[in-house]
Formats: structure tokens, sequence, C-alpha cells
């Protein structure tokens, strides 16, 4: 069974200490364990049998190209569909480079194959959507959600408890990030409250990026947009709990303009002129 890439660039719109000055090496895998009504990257979430087919030694040498390219890590973008596969391509990487692996997730993880992974990857991105679980059912279609994806959010602290910043640029770590939803506010704080009593405190990325994109337009509640009250009052209890190590978006970002492009063409010329011998 081959993976299935949807792109495959330098990706400046990750948190500065992930993307910095040169970009991220993005790898947008195909699929997800969740079913997110307003996920912008529907066009390639929505299935696992789209994008360019890649194999092991393939995908190697589409980090390897990004290294070339003067990327700052390599960060796989949901890759928990294809995350046992991934292990040998991450091992013999690893004894190619010294680059870091980001790990950037729903959280909607199998918890084995997640531990599975310790050693392998450096830096873990991992959304925490939801405290409330009948939200999750409603808008993402899964079940215990909180619940799973705090434990696992917690293994990945376990694996990566330092979070190590040289030169403006993470190597190490856990960077969690949160998505406000419109009129859900008093769910994200209660995110956050959980948040600040986890040990060591991870850093926070607290975002204002939603957008209600067409699959959604007529959804009563997805189809407005987050105003400013509703991500001020959680950007203020943040302050409030303590987590103010971490970073939080200007209301300009909520369009379409920084969802990435999934032209898989791309991705077939970067693989055709992949150069080095793995």
């Amino acid at each position: 069974m081959a993976f299935r890439v949807a792109r495959c660039e330098l990706h400046q719109w990750e948190e500065p200490i992930i993307s910095g000055s040169r970009g991220s090496g993005t790898v947008f895998f195909t699929g997800c364990t969740m079913k997110c009504k307003f996920c912008q990257n529907y066009k390639i979430s929505r299935a696992h049998d789209i994008g360019v087919e890649v194999n092991d030694k393939q995908l190697l040498s589409l980090f390897l190209s990004l290294e070339e390219e003067g990327a700052h890590n390599i960060n796989l973008v949901t890759p928990s569909s294809w995350a046992k596969r991934l292990i040998p391509v991450l091992e013999k990487f690893k004894n190619l480079s010294n680059l870091p692996i980001v790990y950037n997730t729903n959280a909607y993880e199998n918890y084995d194959t997640l531990r599975s992974l310790d050693g392998l990857v450096d830096i873990y991105l991992p959304d925490l959507k939801y405290r409330d679980n009948e939200l999750a059912i409603a808008y993402s279609r899964a079940p215990r959600y909180f619940d799973i994806a705090t434990k696992n959010i917690l293994e990945m602290i376990r694996q990566q408890p330092s979070n190590i910043i040289v030169d403006g640029i993470m190597s190490k770590g856990v960077l969690v990030r949160h998505l406000v939803l419109p009129t859900h506010s008093s769910d994200s704080i209660a995110v956050l409250d959980y948040l600040s009593t986890i040990t060591p405190t991870p850093i926070v990325s607290i975002m204002a990026q939603y957008f209600p994109t067409d699959e959604v337009l007529s959804h009563p509640v997805l189809a407005k947009r987050v105003n400013q009250d509703e991500y001020k009052s959680v950007l203020d209890y943040a302050e409030y709990v303590g987590l103010t190590n971490g970073f939080i978006q200007s209301p300009d970002s909520a369009t379409e303009d920084y969802v990435p492009d999934f032209d898989y063409d791309l991705v077939i010329k970067r693989l055709q002129n992949c150069k080095k011998s793995v």
C-alpha cells in the first residue's frame, strides 16, 4: 500500500518558530481520522485515494528534496492514517539527516501507534479542537475526542518534554493549536482551562483563521464568522490562566487565501527532479 501525497512544498504559514525564514518542509497526506464539517482542507481530507501515490523510497526522496531547498524541518501534515507505515521511512531519514520531524495532527490518534513514534518525532504539533465531546461528534464525527486527544497530547509531552528553540526556530517540543469557532468561545475557554493544568505547560497557538467554506454555508452556526469579541474573550482567558507562551492570529487570517494550493502536478514534478540517491 502506497502513501498518498497532495502537496510537498516549503510552507511559510505555520507559527514563526516552525516556518522560520526559509519555510517548513510540508508534506500534506490525503485522508484524515476526523470528518470536520468545516475543514479548510476538505479537498484532500475526505478521501484516501486522491493525490499522488508514492512508495517509501519516493517519500524519503521528497523529504530530502525539501531539506536541499533549505527547509527548517520536515512537517508531516495529517499523517495519522499513514502513521504505522511512516515508521521505517522516518527511521531511514533519521540516519540521513538531523532535520527535525514535525508531526502535525488533530490528536485523534491511535495511542499505541503514537507510542511507537517515540524517538522518531522531534516536534509534535497537535490540535485540541474541543472540550465538549458532543461538539466533536456533531462537527467532526469524532466520539470521545477530548478524552482521546488529551491522552495523546500527554504522550507527546512525555516524548518531548522540553521546548527547545534556538535562533527563533523550534527543534524539540510540543506546540498545541486551538481554532476558535463561531459562537463557541465557551468551549475554547474550557480547552484553555485544561491546557493550563498540564505540566510542563505546552506552547499554545490560539487561531483566529476560521472561515466558512462552501461546505457549511447553509449551517446555522458554522456559516458564521468568529467576531472580535469572541476571539478577545478567549485571549483574555488565556492570559488569566497563564498561557502566555504562544501565538495568536490577526483577524485577517480568516480567509481562504491561506489555504494551500493542492496541485498534484507539483508533487509529480518534484519526484522527477529528486536527485539524491536513497
